[in-house]
């Protein structure tokens, strides 16, 4: 991104703040209607993509060139126009009323300026993507079997993934999740961050775990996972997180690559942290009309599991390694970590209206007013004007991205229905599984994680929902169960290679290869594979059942996941040989994925493992004592 000189800078901050500041006030006192929204939002934040973001490695990086003025001009002109007849557009009967030419003109400024902002701001993979779906609507026709489409008029593409209010498109109701819900939550989250909760994650992390074996991974674990309910981002997670505990772990012992891949794992999760759950979440509750609540509770183990087995892994490798803590001049205070803990009332304010089931915007608007009256309680948390106005500029910052990623989805998704491409692709799926949901669940896994390789998690997530769920609802599997199957496969995809774009991160940070910290990041990140499954055969770990089925279910994972991390890591009790290690790591697989047995047999399993190899390790251990 450009650090612009001149008043340029000054001018394209102050505007960056001024609209999530309007984004805000929208959020706690009502929006517009939702065509006048729509423009607003790409109307703030496509514009200044061009300006931000240079073209090319060799453009200018402290002003923009005249041909970005140009494509700033593009961008703007038909969000301009839709506002202005945004009571025109919203009245027209879509595909029924004439498309005229100033419509179309304004469709490919539209597509071609959010093309071009994708490219620079998010990644080229998704403008591939967005441009396949165009293709494929223009050529489909030509196309032999199931992927043959109708003949649609260059007219008929460009209102399809234009402006398609009720359906898809840039102007689509996925945008209109952004520009409301959404956006008011990284205003909180921006918030969050100005307020000092940064600081106060980050000393969290470091004094419950910093004094224990490992623990600057231990940290590297608890900070990401709390940062990630602010962020919603895993590469910046990487980023920020990583900065500090990726050299704390490299010092204490763990390679490169491995501090890498813990990192990474660790900053994923983000995304399926409570309360917030970054964007997808809340275009899930959006999809499914399932309250967001609801959401919340049903992800609460599964997220906590998630960490529970990273944490579980590092200790098993700092264990077998025989690392050490944090230097004890290192880790703050009890009394340093308290000084910030009024900065997590907030938060219960916004779990508390979420779980009353007020609207997610007017929810994190209250939030973020508490926010601002909460931190001057002390002064080292006290946000001043200036604070407050940088805060904006990093939401407005952090939603620009978004917004065009979005409304890209929302072509891609449009493209997908009207050709009826959702049907065909599922059924091409539906075909291969045979009928068997496991096959079934294993060919939209590895779907999920293919698109994710180039495109960001909500957009990924949005995409593979459109075909896969469906599948899914249809053998029966529960609507929340599938859609949240599909998330979390999603967010493994930003850490699993060939292509993983918070690993590749952490890499650079650790100065690591790549490809072998994003295979790290994968085997520290197992429980989201683990969890993905159980959403659809082990309802409990949703919090579905009675308490007998709930502990079962839980319990089957918990165990199951300290057997596989114990076997890749080597280590228990004590290390373990590779009997011990095979032993381990079979029955935690079976106990994770043998729904052929009821969780009962599987715990039962699981446990007489772990008990076999303790016993073993105490029987050598005691013939080694009397050698």
């Amino acid at each position: 991104m450009r650090n612009l000189r001149g008043p340029l800078g000054p001018i394209l901050t102050g505007w960056l703040a001024l609209a999530s500041a309007v984004h805000l006030y929208f959020g706690g006192f009502g929006f517009p209607e939702p065509i006048a929204m729509r423009a607003f939002h790409l109307l703030a934040f496509v514009p200044p993509i061009f300006l931000l973001w240079p073209a090319v490695k060799s453009s200018p990086t402290d002003r923009p060139t005249v041909v970005d003025w140009l494509w700033f001009a593009a961008a703007a002109a038909p969000h301009v126009w839709v506002w202005v007849y945004a009571g025109a557009v919203s009245d027209r009967m879509e595909y029924v009323d004439p498309f005229s030419g100033i419509m179309a003109v304004m469709a490919v400024l539209a597509i071609i300026t959010l093309l071009e902002a994708t490219r620079r701001a998010v990644e080229p993979g998704l403008a591939w993507m967005v441009i396949g779906s165009l293709a494929y609507m223009q050529f489909g026709h030509l196309l032999p079997g199931v992927l043959n489409t109708r003949v649609f008029t260059a007219n008929e593409i460009l209102e399809a993934s234009w402006l398609v209010p009720t359906a898809g498109g840039v102007y689509g109701p996925l945008t209109g999740i952004v520009a409301t819900t959404i956006a008011v939550f990284i205003i909180f989250g921006s918030f969050m961050q100005a307020s000092g909760t940064g600081r106060l994650f980050s000393n969290l992390g470091a004094a419950a775990a910093g004094r224990y074996t490992g623990g600057p991974a231990k940290v590297a674990v608890i900070t990401s996972g709390l940062f990630g309910t602010m962020s919603g981002s895993s590469v910046s997670n990487v980023i920020t997180t990583g900065a500090m505990t990726i050299p704390l772990m490299k010092r204490i012992g763990y390679r490169p690559a491995v501090a890498g891949g813990i990192e990474a794992a660790a900053s994923v999760g983000g995304a399926i942290m409570p309360p917030v759950m970054g964007a997808a979440a809340f275009v899930m509750a959006e999809i499914t009309n399932i309250p967001y609540g609801e959401i919340v509770v049903a992800a609460a183990i599964g997220a906590v599991l998630y960490y529970f087995a990273i944490l579980a892994a590092v200790h098993f490798e700092a264990k077998r390694a025989g690392m050490t803590a944090m230097p004890a001049s290192e880790i703050p205070s009890w009394r340093e970590v308290l000084a910030d803990a009024h900065l997590v009332l907030p938060m219960v304010v916004l779990v508390y209206l979420m779980m009353e089931r007020w609207s997610g915007n007017f929810a994190a608007f209250c939030a973020t007013m508490a926010m601002i009256v909460i931190a001057t309680l002390r002064r080292r948390t006290r946000m001043t004007p200036r604070v407050i106005f940088d805060a904006l500029v990093q939401a407005g910052l952090t939603m620009a991205p978004l917004a065009v990623a979005i409304a890209g989805a929302g072509i891609v998704v449009s493209a997908l229905t009207a050709t009826g491409m959702v049907v065909a692709f599922g059924g091409i799926i539906k075909d291969l599984a045979g009928g068997s949901l496991p096959l079934l669940l294993v060919l939209l896994a590895t779907t999920v994680l293919v698109l994710g390789m180039g495109l960001p998690t909500t957009p990924s997530y949005i995409i593979a929902a459109a075909i896969g769920v469906p599948q899914l609802i249809a053998m029966g599997v529960d609507m929340l169960a599938a859609h949240l199957f599909i998330f979390y496969f999603a967010v493994l995809a930003d850490a699993t290679p060939p292509v993983a774009a918070a690993a590749f991160a952490a890499a650079s940070v650790a100065k690591a290869p790549p490809t072998i910290t994003s295979v790290h990041a994968t085997r520290f990140g197992i429980a989201g594979f683990t969890v993905g499954f159980a959403f659809i055969y082990d309802p409990g770990v949703m919090l579905r059942g009675g308490l007998l089925e709930i502990l079962v279910d839980s319990s089957v994972q918990v165990f199951a996941l300290l057997a596989i991390t114990a076997a890749y890591a080597g280590y228990l009790m004590s290390p373990l040989g590779i009997a011990g290690r095979l032993l381990l790591g079979i029955a935690g697989l079976f106990a994770a994925f043998g729904y052929v047995l009821p969780g009962e047999a599987r715990l039962a399993i699981v446990l007489a493992a772990m008990a076999a190899v303790w016993a073993l390790g105490r029987a050598g251990a005691r013939e080694g004592r009397t050698a």
